[in-house]
């Protein structure tokens, strides 16, 4: 990759302090471009590549129970976990947050070439690189043999450091506005984990990893009849103290950790008429991070080569000063057109996420079936009119209307004229997307396509050369059955916002991410996320006016080529989940 200084942006005033300016200027600065790269190292430094297991040395950890795939909790199908109310509830207790942890940020495999092993999680990440790390903050629960407090989830181990005790009575008032059993699951990112790799261009990748963790955790809280929620409205600052990313001692020099987010998990169901906030006590929170903490975190590598500065300005400037207080409504939610869907009804929801994979080559031949394809795609649909927990399986943990839409390159898909189309997610943002875009393109619906999915032919033709074109001449993009990118609102979202929405479209694109890598597993194929594309080349074959959509992320779908040179191995030594 070239090194070379990116040109000044010009669609931003370069001087400005304004936040949304400074993200708008970071996401300018770090584009690829086909005369250059965003900037980077320019090779891998392997003497110093990140241990991808963060420990904390002196935190009491607690193991989690390995459980084979027929021993208790049992999967529901597949697709019973996209139908409200069609799991059984299971209790909190060791094995349910064992089996939790399983299909979210547990390890799924182990992979090995000669004298190499690397390891593969439930979780997808950005070059296998794995900058998101698990939190849980628990308060006493029936059953549940764990002392109040945070714990870290230590994947290679399969376990729970215990990272912070706090008293029982005030882990009970932290959760009191919260169902009965409820407890928090919080995300935070090793940024240098990404920046090892990839540089500048490394912030989007984690946020993207983000994104990817909120939808295996939703997805694995719906295994077991669990509810989630993504709590917003909490300040960035709460986060940090309640995770103890802001612990300057404990990371004494060591690679930080970036507080990302919280959510709230509750089994059953809540009273009809509920509400619950979507955020925490703060002066609470407080309180409670002044109680017995445990462990120091480990070095992840011997030195850094470069430092990029322009990841801590981003998170700098995107950084949420603010508290919303917002509130929820936990009534019954009405069950969905989406909810109805079928997957193989026989297929069970464990042996997909175990088996989900990043494809790293297509046979260029497999195509798949249109009925295959609209059902990939309403499963995108967060039905953007209903409230939040009316929505289905995993927006319902989303509290935000949709930003991000999908422009699709269709290359094989039986019945469907090869060409460019584009999936409306809020079709209440037809006319805004129909204004950024070139006037000129036509937007029609597909022959056999579903009245209620809002999908868009815009353009005839071969796009398999286009697409692979702009995505960093990457062969997987046009040698599968279907790839896309996703388009973002982007600065006017932003100026609405704010600045700290900017990692938020990354969540987002993240969890669509997610959803296709287990819908493409479930239909018999596989996905891989694609980090790499040429941004501005992506924007002019649709005609995007100025900064009003950005692509964020790409995805492809199709028939895989295994590499028969590997050997996989079971993720926990001989015991197999």
């Amino acid at each position: 990759m070239s090194t070379e200084q990116p040109s000044p942006a010009t669609e931003t005033d370069s001087a400005s302090t304004d936040p949304i300016d400074r993200v708008i200027r970071y996401h300018i600065q770090t584009k690829h471009h086909f005369n250059r790269y965003a900037r980077s190292l320019g090779f891998l430094d392997w003497a110093n590549q990140p241990d991808p297991f963060r420990r904390f040395v002196g935190a009491p950890l607690a193991s989690l129970p390995l459980l084979k795939a027929d021993e208790e909790p049992l999967s529901p199908s597949y697709d019973a976990i996209y139908r409200h109310d069609a799991v059984a509830c299971q209790p909190v207790s060791l094995r349910t947050l064992s089996r939790f942890f399983e299909y979210a940020l547990a390890l799924s495999a182990w992979k090995k070439a000669g004298e190499s092993e690397w390891a593969l999680r439930s979780n997808p990440s950005s070059g296998n690189l794995h900058p998101t790390e698990g939190y849980l903050v628990l308060p006493q629960l029936d059953g549940l043999d764990l002392k109040p407090g945070l714990y870290h989830y230590a994947p290679k181990e399969h376990g729970l450091e215990l990272r912070a005790e706090f008293l029982p009575e005030q882990a009970a008032r932290l959760l009191a506005p919260f169902p009965p059993g409820a407890f928090l699951f919080g995300l935070t990112s090793v940024h240098w984990r990404e920046a090892w790799k990839y540089g500048e261009r490394a912030f989007r990748y984690c946020n993207h990893d983000v994104g990817h963790a909120i939808g295996t955790a939703r997805i694995a809280a719906a295994t077991l009849g669990w509810h989630m929620s993504l709590l917003d409205g909490v300040a960035q600052n709460t986060v940090a103290l309640l995770l103890g990313t802001n612990r300057v001692d404990d990371f004494a020099d060591v690679e930080t950790e970036h507080p990302d987010c919280l959510c709230v998990l509750w089994p059953g169901a809540s009273g009809k008429d509920d509400e619950i906030p979507l955020c925490v006590d703060a002066t609470l929170v407080k309180e409670i991070a002044n109680g017995a903490w445990h462990g120091k975190a480990n070095r992840l590598s011997r030195e850094h080569g470069v430092h990029w500065d322009a990841i801590d300005q981003a998170a700098d400037a995107s950084w949420k000063l603010s508290t919303e207080q917002s509130l929820l409504s936990c009534a019954p939610p009405v069950t969905s057109d989406a909810s109805r869907l079928t997957s193989d009804a026989g297929t069970l929801a464990g042996r997909v996420i175990r088996q989900r994979r990043s494809a790293v080559s297509f046979d260029g031949r497999t195509s798949m079936a249109a009925a295959t394809f609209f059902r990939i795609l309403r499963r995108m649909m967060p039905d953007a009119d209903r409230s939040q927990l009316e929505r289905p399986v995993p927006w319902d943990a989303w509290p935000y209307d949709p930003a991000v839409h999908l422009m699709i390159f269709v290359h094989r898909v039986d019945g469907l004229t090869p060409g460019l189309y584009f999936l409306v997610r809020d079709p209440a943002k037809l006319p805004l997307i129909q204004q950024s875009l070139n006037h000129e393109l036509t937007w029609t619906g597909p022959d056999g396509c579903p009245e209620d999915l809002p999908l868009y032919w815009l353009l005839e033709g071969d796009a398999r050369r286009a697409a692979i074109q702009v995505s960093c001449d990457q062969a997987i993009a046009g040698d599968s059955a279907f790839s896309l990118g996703m388009l973002a609102e982007f600065e006017g979202r932003l100026r609405q916002a704010g600045s700290w929405f900017y990692p938020r479209l990354f969540w987002e694109a993240g969890l669509l991410g997610q959803v296709l890598y287990l819908e493409a597993e479930a239909a018999g194929l596989r996905g891989t996320g694609i980090g790499c594309f040429f941004d501005d080349p992506v924007h002019e074959m649709v005609g995007v006016k100025g900064l009003s959509f950005q692509s964020l992320y790409h995805f492809t779908v199709g028939g895989p080529v295994e590499d028969r040179r590997l050997m996989t191995l079971p993720p926990y030594g001989k015991r197999d989940m």
